[in-house]
């Protein structure tokens, strides 16, 4: 990790003509970055989003900015209902998916329970993607093309020893955000694991990468304290959300990373992930936990 921190990703320079990109979470910071990105190279954007304003004002800028089709969905992908809906409706398009990339993120300092009585950490960077995933997988198969980028953190070294598959709610100890968001993220690469074995020799390919530090527009949910000391330090030191995209371009487009699945990127470069998040064991258990929590079972 420590030697990619300060690298530059590598970029790509093919074109994507008319070619369909999913993206959750799409009108602000990296999403929309990255829609823009990809916009500018000829794709075909569907985004989804949880405020319909905003979905308007970015697609309609993007079309005409860029003269590509730009449309959206609307879901609160913290919501089974809406993980599910979301996830039927990507298996229903006749267009075929070239790249679905699971964007959509958040950090709270304080536990906060969804509307199905789940951590919202766990529900939004963990059984949201793999609910949707779910959903298109056959779509991707018969496809026999298609990649999934996940964005993911190096976050997921705050879950130091791993997760609780007995606490996956944070009921039974002390509650810290960073904790919590460090066991969604590891979550998140364990079922990463899992759907590219069941992916393998479909032409699908399924990968993670951890966006750099930019700036994001996360964590404005939090008090006063964390707002200002993100804005006048986290942010300080950040850059571009620019730089994320350059890299989720490269990874959804590049020819030399065609093969690639099941694996983690800082921005491009490929890392070894830390032992927790590589247990094929407790992957294996998250996975049948995760197929009930989320319903499809």
């Amino acid at each position: 990790m420590a030697r990619n921190m300060r690298a530059l990703p590598e970029k790509c320079d093919d074109d994507f003509n008319a070619k369909l990109v999913v993206i959750t979470g799409g009108t602000a910071g990296i999403g929309y970055q990255t829609a823009r990105q990809y916009a500018s190279r000829g794709a075909t954007l569907l985004l989804i989003n949880r405020n319909q304003e905003k979905s308007v004002a970015v697609c309609e800028s993007l079309r005409m900015e860029f003269g590509v089709e730009c449309d959206y969905l609307l879901g609160d992908l913290s919501r089974l209902e809406d993980m599910h809906r979301v996830g039927q409706s990507l298996r229903q398009l006749h267009a075929p998916i070239a790249v679905l990339i699971h964007n959509a993120g958040l950090y709270l300092n304080q536990r906060t329970v969804t509307a199905d009585g789940l951590e919202v950490h766990f529900a939004l960077h963990h059984l949201a993607p793999l609910v949707i995933n779910h959903w298109v997988a056959d779509k991707l198969k018969e496809q026999q093309s298609g990649r999934i980028l996940i964005v993911s953190s190096e976050g997921y070294r705050f879950a130091a020893w791993g997760i609780r598959l007995d606490d996956l709610n944070w009921e039974k100890r002390r509650y810290t955000g960073l904790a919590a968001y460090g066991a969604a993220k590891t979550s998140q690469l364990l079922a990463m694991l899992i759907l590219a074995e069941k992916l393998a020799g479909t032409g699908v390919t399924v990968n993670a990468m951890h966006p750099g530090a930019v700036r994001t527009q996360t964590g404005q949910e939090n008090g006063t304290v964390y707002r200002q000391f993100k804005k006048h330090l986290i942010d300080r030191l950040s850059q571009s959300p620019q730089v994320a995209a350059d890299a989720l371009y490269f990874l959804g487009v590049s020819p030399r990373i065609r093969e690639k699945s099941g694996c983690f990127f800082h921005l491009t470069s490929e890392e070894e992930l830390a032992p927790p998040a590589r247990d094929r064991e407790v992957a294996e258990r998250l996975w049948e936990i995760s197929l009930s929590l989320g319903k499809l079972g």
